[in-house]
């Protein structure tokens, strides 16, 4: 095999790879960081709170309008100190739709590594053949 197979692995690497953006909505969700979400805004990080409205997916309204839904595209409504407030939120769906986008790449990455070996079993195979076949021949 010559150098091209290593453009090819690369180019498998880079399709399973998260995007930078996917990482960053991850810490957000667990409350590491925030993105542009005014400390006013962060009662239920400190407070108990309850939630009003459960975890749902922004209206496009909403998307331009409220940066907690630029964080992971959902957002529930709680109450927090006698206040409605919004957070950003990981939904189920969210959560299945990145299961199964991880689970394609997986099963597109064991095809292509399967084809891989057994096209390297097959090179193999010839190149022991030829090398028996000129043993056989010089005697």
């Amino acid at each position: 095999m010559g150098p091209g197979w290593r453009i090819v692995v690369a180019t498998f690497v880079g399709l399973v790879a998260p995007p930078p953006g996917l990482a960053a909505a991850a810490l957000v969700s667990d409350g590491k960081t925030t993105a542009n979400v005014s400390k006013a805004t962060l009662c239920w990080r400190t407070e108990e709170f309850e939630v009003t409205q459960p975890c749902s997916r922004c209206s496009s309204f909403e998307a331009r309008r409220t940066p907690e839904c630029q964080v992971t595209g959902f957002i529930e409504h709680i109450t927090c100190s006698g206040k409605q407030e919004i957070k950003s939120c990981r939904s189920v769906e969210m959560e299945a739709h990145a299961f199964w986008k991880f689970e394609g790449a997986m099963i597109g990455l064991v095809a292509f590594f399967a084809l891989l070996v057994v096209y390297r079993q097959r090179m193999l195979d010839r190149k022991a053949l030829e090398k028996v076949r000129k043993q056989i021949e010089s005697i």
